[in-house]
């Protein structure tokens, strides 16, 4: 489908914040995952890349190491500094010590690195479902078990199904860890403190060492705040990976920060020193522009996920009336809930983590409506018959994604009407 099917006005009309700024033309021209990964007729919502250009001070930091030449080894600690001042502007957080950080590659790279240091092959790793799918790939491949504590209906951390995950990774006397999304993908929900607090309360009692990803910290949309776990009491004994690459879309940027509690600093200190050569040091300097001079430009991209979130609910209202929404308090990932579809199987053979297969409501969207979304089944328990989708795009992508999406499920078969 050309480009010129997608409407430019009224929607969206009179924004200027980064999601407004990229046509659908120049979208096409680019290489990464989510515009080749389809034919050009398939609207892509699915991978976590936004549609939206480099903010200004990130490519003059990008810019100026080209022109210098500046593509060597990564070094210093520019990058956790920049961060800690972020954590304490944006949210109170003044406990984060550059010398009890460490670069690493990429978000999960470093979760892997993390989780060597505190636990044995064989030992258990908890994770709450549905949930990111590469915390079961990752973990699996490097020989730790995975078990689910899902979530409760409400799409909130289970403290009882938690404590229950917990009592089990000891009953044969291992170590063992608990990989905590915050904010959690793909639902959108924002940790509260006092859930927060309840998790390190449950981690200490148990003997668990707690693991955050916290890649998606900055995208907090109004209405919900960001507490950090490491600030919370109970979590010294914990650890946190951050990054800028969701909120200012740098995955091809490679470069993130492992973040100890005062009582995990020494176990940081044991990363074997080579992890370090991972990252880009083009990817240092990019990030580290992020945090320190791109906070306006983070600002004006979470007014445009506002708007984009309430013209999501909007349009799953008028379009989808079916499927089930719960608006996300964080991320620009929407999870939609389609089993009443009764497209899904509940036992998919394949299995969580499972990130190439595309079934159920998501295969339905991608045949019929040329829209492809992020299949639930891979998310683990309680994804299958859901799908995730990436609002991060122009309102007028959004508004075609939607109108394209209800006109499927009108032809669907045994649809009436």
């Amino acid at each position: 489908m050309s480009e010129h099917t997608i409407p430019q006005a009224p929607v969206g009309a009179g924004r200027t914040d980064p999601l407004v700024r990229v046509s659908l033309a120049e979208l096409r021209r680019r290489g990464s995952a989510k515009w080749r990964a389809h034919p050009e007729d398939v609207l892509p919502l699915w991978v976590a890349e936004m549609d939206v250009p480099l903010a200004p001070p990130v490519a003059e930091a990008v810019h100026r190491a080209v022109d210098l030449g500046d593509t060597g080894y990564a070094y210093g600690t520019a990058y956790a500094e920049a961060l800690a001042a972020f954590a304490s502007a944006r949210w109170g957080w003044d406990g984060l010590r550059v010398p009890d950080t460490a670069l690493v590659p990429d978000v999960m790279l470093g979760v892997v690195e993390v989780l060597r240091l505190v636990t044995d092959p064989g030992d258990a790793v908890v994770v709450c479902p549905p949930v990111y799918p590469p915390f079961y790939a990752f973990v699996a491949h490097d020989g730790r078990r995975v078990l689910e504590a899902p979530l409760g209906p409400d799409l909130r951390m289970d403290l009882g199904a938690l404590e229950e995950a917990f009592v089990r990774t000891g009953a044969r006397g291992r170590r063992a860890a608990f990989l905590l999304s915050n904010p959690h993908n793909p639902t959108g929900v924002v940790h509260t403190r006092t859930e927060l607090e309840a998790v390190a309360a449950l981690a200490r009692r148990h003997g668990v060492r707690v693991v955050a990803d916290e890649i998606h910290a900055p995208l907090v949309l109004s209405g919900a705040r960001f507490t950090p776990y490491l600030s919370v009491p109970g979590a010294e004994d914990g650890f946190c990976l951050m990054s800028a690459s969701k909120a200012w879309n740098l995955a091809g940027l490679k470069a993130a920060l492992a973040v100890a509690g005062p009582e995990a600093a020494g176990d940081l200190r044991r990363l074997p020193e080579e992890v370090g050569h991972g990252p880009s040091h083009v990817g240092v300097q990019a990030h580290t522009a992020a945090f320190r001079d791109a906070g306006d430009w983070l600002d004006s991209l979470l007014t445009g996920l506002d708007a984009n979130r309430a013209l999501l609910g909007a349009l799953v209202g008028e379009h989808l009336p079916g499927i089930g929404h719960v608006p996300p308090e964080g991320t620009y990932l929407a999870w939609l809930d389609c089993t009443g579809l009764g497209l899904h199987d509940d036992t998919p053979l394949d299995g969580p983590g499972v990130v190439t297969e595309v079934e159920g409501p998501a295969r339905l969207f991608l045949d019929r409506a040329r829209v492809a979304l992020s299949s639930g089944h891979v998310f683990g328990t309680g994804g299958a018959g859901c799908v995730r989708l990436n609002f991060a795009t122009s309102p007028a992508i959004l508004t075609e994604a939607l109108v394209r999406m209800g006109r499927a499920l009108g032809e669907k078969p045994g649809a009436e009407g």
